[in-house]
């Protein structure tokens, strides 16, 4: 038997023998990291190139609460949890696609770098009006 196999006792004192899923190795190296920084809270996840998610972080899930998930040291955190994943998985060089406002934008790039990533592109998708919406009527008095 080898070790990824565990058996696991049944009700008529039968063994019934249950497999380990294996982690997935990526197929190339290059990955796509999507980076979404609100003033709460940043979400990472990781894509392939065709866009099925591979690996996802957040500032909740390394185990900041409340007003902590929205440093920047969290992001840090966060970024460097995200991309010790994806080099456990084979991936050695991203694009960071960054949307958001919040505080941990930058700290996120650097946790990703410090965790063993190339960052090979930068871009920065947040939603900017053109414009706005239309202003209220004036009041008459």
């Amino acid at each position: 038997m080898s070790s990824k196999v565990k058996k696991e006792p049944t009700k008529k004192n039968k063994t019934k023998v249950i497999k380990k899923s294996k982690k997935n190795k990526l197929s190339f190296p290059k990955v796509i990291v999507h980076v979404q920084s609100t003033q709460n809270n940043s979400i990472l996840t990781a894509t392939d190139l065709s866009g099925n998610v591979v690996a996802q972080s957040s500032c909740g899930r390394v185990g900041f609460k409340g007003t902590k998930k929205s440093t920047p040291y969290a992001s840090t955190l966060a970024g460097e949890m995200l991309a010790k994943k994806i080099v456990e998985m084979g991936g050695k060089e991203c694009d960071v696609y960054i949307k958001g406002v919040g505080v941990g934008r930058q700290a996120v790039v650097k946790g990703l770098k410090s965790g063993g990533l190339r960052i090979v592109m930068l871009l920065d998708k947040t939603p900017v009006p053109h414009g706005g919406c239309k202003p209220r009527k004036i009041r008459k008095v």
